[in-house]
């Protein structure tokens, strides 16, 4: 039946007693439901679900080729580990309907009672639909923090990481931020589809994480001035952020509406600006289109639309663009101030480009905007002369950021007591590079090819997995150049190079995410 009063149409309005919302035996819980808001949820899902190996694909390309499988296993991991916790207690640690200010409690733990009863996030979608969505925002947030042990860390402790940080970090900074029980929800925090649990959480965790395992060999030497591997895939992994970012922050509106579609607009737009400001920034310096930079510049301005993306009008996304475009490239410049060797620029990107979009809401959200799901009342920010609003992003940031940071050095600290979950891997093993010792794979066939044929020219024996390091320090000591294969397919200096540096002398890492 239709409702004058709103602007889609109701086919029964909710009257379900029990906690799954009524037996589905005996009740068809779907009249409760439009279609179209399931089918668009459902859509944002895979979305969201699509930016993780974008992740994994823009990281392994920032990085040298001797560690590129590494990060895209963390990136897929990273979705396996945080589904599972999910599943068995962060979505009930987050989204149960009697939460605290703080954490939920586990009264849908292993997702019990979860089914068709309306969700805390939208009464337009049952929370079984609400979990599997929020889940991938879970998942994609602990991608992005690992992306930190570039080069350096061991995979077991990180997978660890993963399950402890998602359960101790990004629940309860979830919970108060998007759980109408939470602190900051109820303060009046305005943060659209994860300024705060997604962005500056992970950027903090990068930080801390990139303390804690110390820098990397030849950190401050020519042997880590080196350009991106792999800048192709770069570019992929923008194109998978970008396109999943629609799912991410239109879908974040909960239900097919006008809101979904502003939301959709200021992502592309702020997504554009932020990748011409920082393809210029880097012209104004080096005189080259850069490819990388406009590829960070596209994730900077997504990331700083993100909080403000249901919030603002269009025509402030362009601000977001170039400011958080702006302010993160800047950034990339503190970890030689703070001495941190952040290999892939997270915090500057992430943490920094959270900061920028949580603060450029408090002055252009308005309440017209919000009320375009013809749900959502707010106040606005300082286009309604709401002023006391920039306040309350910036204690919601600061909250979420130092509570990140503290969190994971502890996390980090105490596993690294634990004897076999030492979190950074020893210095033969990052000579080699963390897909040989670590994965046992390759991103490049030839890379395998190469060193096949080198061990037949020197008569080894055994795997072509060498379980001695000191076989291959002649191969990319100091992260020169290999010897080239001559004819013969013997080291030397006639045959074409088959295993590069990365990018030569010249040239810095990359920007990252």
């Amino acid at each position: 039946m239709a409702d004058d009063n709103l602007d889609y149409v109701v086919l029964v309005p909710y009257n379900g007693t029990t906690a799954q919302g009524a037996n589905p035996l005996d009740f068809d819980v779907n009249v409760w439901y439009e279609a179209g808001d399931i089918a668009w949820i459902l859509t944002s899902t895979a979305l969201v679900l699509l930016m993780i190996p974008g992740v994994g694909f823009f990281y392994s390309g920032l990085a040298r080729r001797k560690s590129a499988l590494s990060l895209i296993w963390l990136s897929v991991m990273a979705a396996g580990v945080t589904c599972f916790q999910w599943f068995f207690w962060g979505y009930s640690l987050t989204f149960s309907h009697t939460a605290g200010p703080y954490i939920g409690n586990l009264d849908n733990f292993a997702l019990i009672n979860v089914l068709a009863r309306p969700s805390v996030g939208s009464e337009r979608i049952p929370d079984l639909l609400f979990a599997v969505y929020q889940g991938m925002f879970s998942a994609l947030t602990v991608a992005l923090a690992t992306g930190a042990v570039a080069e350096r860390g061991r995979m077991l402790p990180c997978v660890v990481f993963m399950f402890i940080w998602a359960t101790v970090i990004y629940d309860p900074i979830a919970c108060w931020t998007w759980n109408p029980s939470g602190w900051s929800n109820r303060m009046g925090g305005l943060d659209f589809a994860g300024g705060t649990p997604v962005h500056i959480a992970s950027g903090s965790a990068a930080l801390a994480y990139s303390m804690m395992l110390g820098k990397r060999r030849g950190h401050g030497t020519h042997e880590l001035n080196y350009r991106p591997h792999n800048v192709t895939h770069i570019v992929v992994g923008t194109v998978f952020l970008w396109v999943g970012w629609f799912g991410f922050n239109a879908g974040s509106a909960l239900s097919a509406n006008l809101r979904a579609v502003l939301a959709a607009v200021n992502t592309n737009l702020a997504a554009c600006v932020g990748g011409m400001t920082w393809c210029l920034l880097d012209f104004r310096l080096e005189k080259k289109w850069s490819t990388v930079g406009f590829c960070s510049g596209v994730v900077a301005g997504l990331v700083s639309i993100t909080p403000g993306s249901g919030f603002v009008p269009p025509w402030s996304a362009v601000l977001f663009g170039f400011f958080g475009a702006s302010f993160s490239n800047y950034a990339t410049k503190l970890k030689f101030l703070l001495r941190v060797d952040d290999a892939l620029d997270i915090f500057a990107v992430h943490g920094v480009g959270g900061l920028v979009g949580n603060l450029l809401t408090a002055f252009f959200a308005a309440d017209y905007v919000a009320a375009l799901d013809g749900v959502t009342r707010i106040e606005g920010g300082w286009l309604n002369h709401h002023w006391i609003q920039l306040a309350h992003q910036l204690a919601d940031s600061v909250a979420g950021g130092a509570y990140s940071f503290v969190g994971t050095a502890l996390i980090l600290f105490v596993l690294n007591l634990i004897p076999g979950l030492r979190i950074r891997a020893s210095e033969d093993s990052e000579i080699l590079g963390m897909d040989d010792t670590e994965i046992g794979e390759f991103a490049y066939d030839y890379v395998e090819l190469t060193r096949e044929v080198l061990n037949d020219v020197d008569h080894e024996a055994g795997s072509r997995y060498s379980a001695d390091p000191a076989a291959f320090h002649h191969m990319e000591k100091h992260n020169m150049q290999l010897m080239g294969l001559g004819p013969g397919l013997g080291p030397g200096p006639a045959g074409p190079n088959m295993y590069a540096a990365n990018g030569g002398p010249s040239g810095m890492a990359g920007h990252a995410m």
